[in-house]
Order: C-alpha cells, then structure tokens, then sequence
C-alpha cells in the first residue's frame, strides 16, 4: 500500500561554520529535527520524527543561503534529498509510519462464542418474583 509523504520542519539548530575556501558562513544549519506525515489511500495517517545532521564545510560562499532568508521548503528538500538517497532508511520510515497506521486499524472485538448474558433484575424492580416467604 503506497502511503503519500509530506515533511516538516520542527526546528534547527545553526552554527557559524568555515568551509573549504575559508570563508565563514554564519548561521549555517547543522542539524534538523523534522516530521514527516504518511497518509494510506483511504486517508488514514501516522506521522514519524526524525533528525538529519548537516555540514556548509562544501558549501561555497556564494551559494550559501543566509539563515534568515531560508525557507521550509528549501530545507525540506535538503531533509528529503538525505531520505531518498538511503533505501532502506526511507523503507524503515515507511514500515513504521505503515506499521502505526496498522495499529490504529485494530479493535477489540467480543467474542463470537460469549453468551448475551443479561444481568438479573434486583428483587424489588418491576417484573422481578416476589420472594417466598421464610418458613414456606
């Protein structure tokens, strides 16, 4: 069952880093923490967190995104970029987010073969016998 993605950022962490050809960038992103949401065809969801370390040491200067003008997206594309290129940790997210959709999915169920037991009505309901008498 194919499950549509969509990601999110929930915070970032920055740091002024030197690259290669010695320049320093300011306020550049080492580390995301994200969410990504997967929804199954017939709308279900379950959403899944996770964290992506990275680097502007080969980020040239002139290529560098200052921190304030980044946007979600931007870095989205950077988180998702990771998560495409290693089969098996987007496989890991998938069977997750699958497995959490899954369990949602479970209910309890009474069991087919339990009797409708109806409980008895107290002595003094309407309907109920009257008692024998002691001694009778």
């Amino acid at each position: 069952m194919a499950l549509t993605l969509e990601y999110s950022i929930t915070n970032l962490k920055v740091k002024d880093e030197v690259n290669a050809d010695g320049d320093t960038l300011t306020n550049a992103v080492v580390q995301t923490y994200w969410k990504v949401q997967g929804t199954d065809p017939e709308g279900n969801t379950s959403d899944w967190s996770g964290a992506t370390p990275f680097t502007a040491a080969n980020v040239p200067a002139g290529s560098f995104t200052a921190f304030e003008s980044l946007e979600e997206a931007t870095v989205v594309g950077w988180v998702t970029a990771v998560v495409e290129a290693d089969a098996g940790y987007k496989a890991h997210i998938l069977e997750q987010l699958q497995r959490q959709i899954d369990e949602t999915l479970i209910t309890d169920a009474e069991m087919p073969w339990a009797e409708d037991v109806t409980p008895p009505l107290p002595d003094d309901a309407p309907g109920a016998e009257d008692p024998a008498p002691a001694g009778e």
